[in-house]
């Protein structure tokens, strides 16, 4: 072969190989575009439809649903509708990555809604920003659910409810102010970074207020066997026993209690939240408080109204999950309108910039590091109904 003809032919390898990337990045670019035009933006439920908490992830799929439904009749976002794509975590946080993994990089979804506990949301949270991909809780309230170990906010992922921190201080205002009590028991749960942040804050803010806690007692997920620990809390003779755990434990802890005698009050968040605490607590579920994102009982339209359409879609009344993940739809379908794309950047920095946008569960604006300002309610468990007690402010 000639110097001469080997050059033609490095040439021609040349002009072959850039032609190809023309139209290699020609194909990018137009599935970019046709993905840009779709009639759909689709939206990754990664939720828990079955396992030990699928009483919150039920709930929670409820809002959405219901959520996209008003939003796609309304003509949905910026001319497409919104598409539900579900993935069951089985109420495990392994399996809650995986989802993310999946809806993202399968699925091809541009925001992520779930899951709805703190364990699970921080596992999801990952993968989503490895991904840049927006992706906001329903209900995990967990404070490093949206910021590092360092305190610094993470970028993508954004919160529906009040944090941790708030329920405890909530909760401790209103047993030294609306209760009067001087002393406390807290009753934690050593397997759930939930149970232990509202029980720290609750513990700073009831002493900073004057109060004393007289004593504290522990258990795990999944006992069963409570009367030991309640025996000694009977003893101690507090004026309020402060158990911020999850209801499948709570509903046995307060009738075991109610069972030895215990009648104080006891006080608890939103992991209370389930019918299951009536149908194994019966009789036993009165002279007890809950703080929440959210109560039928308000007087608020807002509220009135979404309890009238969720009564009518599915037969029955509303869960704070469900008008939490109603909100959180809301507030991905307000960010894309306002980012006017589908494009993953824009629509974190629109989420990012939401103020004042009026929910059912209160008007809320996000700090600086993705928490909604806005207010909490206590629930009051009395005769065998949950009764609005009031609303205390940020």
């Amino acid at each position: 072969m000639t110097k001469g003809k080997s050059w033609k032919r490095l040439a021609g390898f040349l002009v072959a190989g850039f032609s190809l990337a023309l139209v290699t990045t020609g194909c990018g670019g137009e599935k970019k575009e046709a993905e840009e035009k779709g009639d759909t933006i689709k939206i990754g439920v990664n939720m828990e439809l079955t396992g030990g908490v699928s009483v919150y992830g039920q709930s929670c799929y409820n809002g959405i649903k219901m959520a996209v439904d008003e939003i796609n009749d309304a003509g949905g976002v910026n001319g497409k509708k919104l598409e539900i794509v579900a993935y069951d975590t089985k109420s495990e946080p392994a399996e809650a990555a995986n989802g993310a993994m999946k809806l993202i990089t399968e699925d091809k979804v541009k925001v992520l809604i779930g899951p709805a506990t703190s364990g699970a949301s921080i596992s999801a949270q990952q993968v989503a920003t490895e991904h840049k991909v927006p992706m906001i809780t329903p209900s995990g309230t967990a404070e490093n659910v949206t910021v590092d170990n360092k305190g610094d906010v993470r970028k993508y992922i954004f919160r529906a409810p009040f944090i941790d921190a708030f329920q405890g201080t909530v909760m401790a205002r209103f047993a030294g102010t609306d209760l009067q009590a001087k002393t406390a028991v807290i009753y934690v749960d050593n397997s759930s970074d939930y149970s232990k942040g509202q029980a720290t804050t609750f513990e700073e803010v009831f002493v900073q207020s004057g109060g004393t806690i007289v004593g504290k007692e522990s258990y795990l997920q999944r006992d069963v066997d409570f009367k030991s620990s309640l025996t000694k809390i009977k003893a101690m003779n507090p004026d309020v026993i402060y158990i911020p755990g999850y209801y499948q434990e709570v509903a046995l802890i307060v009738k075991q209690a109610r069972e030895i005698g215990v009648d104080q009050p006891l006080l608890g968040g939103d992991g209370w939240d389930s019918p299951q605490m009536f149908e194994v607590a019966g009789a036993a579920m009165t002279n007890a408080f809950m703080s929440n994102h959210y109560s039928g009982g308000d007087s608020d339209p807002k509220v009135k109204e979404f309890e009238e359409k969720y009564e009518k879609k599915y037969g029955a009344k509303p869960e704070a999950f469900a008008a939490l993940a109603y909100d959180s739809t809301m507030l991905v379908a307000d960010a894309l309108k306002r980012a006017d794309s589908t494009d993953t950047e824009k629509i974190t920095e629109a989420m990012a910039q939401t103020k004042d946008l009026e929910l059912v569960t209160g008007k809320i604006s996000f700090d600086e590091f993705h928490n909604p300002i806005k207010s909490a309610v206590i629930i009051e468990y009395k005769e065998g109904k949950r009764v609005f007690r009031t609303k205390i402010n940020p």
